[in-house]
């Protein structure tokens, strides 16, 4: 026995030289200061909550072994594609993006792909044949219970204006009254059903009348968009929402039995937490 914990005892120990320090071990392997660090850069999640997840993702790793459950480089790389392409950019010009928002390389973004991927297989895994799908009669007494979830805008009357420079755009946002020849407009309305899910969530969050944040246009440029006014939705009823509101609630009802299933994983998993980043 000895033999097997001195060896592991002296891997952990240079590990935590080069890391920052271990904080928590699960199943044997290993969550370093340094790893929650990192995560709470990115999500801005408070130390708490990141470690939470850390935990539950080293637990699902090991389910990932368990089912032998694998993603191809191909699968990653089709997804980053998809990603771009809502977002109106080429796959480089989105990689250059992630670089100035949240400080990830190409790299270290293929990787949280295919961390993601993995899950929902595993997840697909977990929950195929535990969910019942709901009837009809619930679908609606969910919708009138939950009426303003589902009421989002038809269409949005907007201004888009756009500029090779963000900062030039930023001017014109702050200063609508602000003119220059290099800053283009073009008046349009947009459908909340025919328009990326990005765009449509970003549209609703502005008030009419004022300007969203400045954002890529996926061609180099930038745009922001004035809203002018916002045609709004009045429905009494769950007709035509009927595929919206059961993938909510089939979404709801898989969370909570992937929560039921790792709640128990993580009872009677060997966690040991060594310490905290202060």
């Amino acid at each position: 026995m000895r033999k097997i914990v001195l060896p592991l005892f002296l891997t952990l120990s240079l590990w935590a030289k080069t890391t920052g320090g271990i904080a928590v071990i699960v199943q044997d392997q290993p969550i370093t200061t340094y790893d929650i660090q990192k995560e709470m850069q990115l999500t801005h999640f408070d130390e708490v909550k990141v470690t939470q997840l850390l935990i539950r993702h080293k637990l699902e790793e090991s389910e990932l072994q368990k089912r032998g459950l694998e993603v191809t480089s191909g699968d990653v790389y089709a997804e980053i594609q998809s990603i771009a392409g809502r977002n109106n950019m080429s796959v480089s010009k989105f990689y250059e993006l992630l670089r100035e928002k949240n400080g990830l390389n190409s790299t270290e973004f293929r990787e949280k792909i295919k961390e993601r991927l993995l899950s929902q297989k595993l997840y697909n895994s977990i929950a195929y044949g535990n969910i019942k799908q709901p009837s009809n009669d619930e679908i609606e007494e969910y919708y009138q219970l939950h009426k303003e979830q589902f009421l989002h805008p038809i269409s949005f009357t907007t201004t888009i204006y756009g500029s090779k420079s963000s900062d030039r755009l930023q001017e014109k946002v702050n200063n609508p009254m602000f003119y220059a020849p290099d800053i283009s407009s073009s008046e349009q309305t947009l459908y909340y059903d025919k328009i990326a899910p990005q765009l449509a969530s970003l549209l609703a969050k502005t008030a009419p009348q004022t300007f969203t944040p400045v954002v890529p246009d996926g061609r180099g440029g930038f745009m922001s968009f004035y809203i002018q006014s916002i045609e709004s939705s009045k429905k009494d009823s769950s007709i035509g929402m009927h595929e919206e509101i059961l993938n909510t609630i089939m979404a709801q009802k898989r969370e909570k039995v992937l929560g039921d299933y790792f709640a128990k994983l993580r009872h009677n998993a060997d966690i040991k937490i060594i310490r905290g980043l202060n």
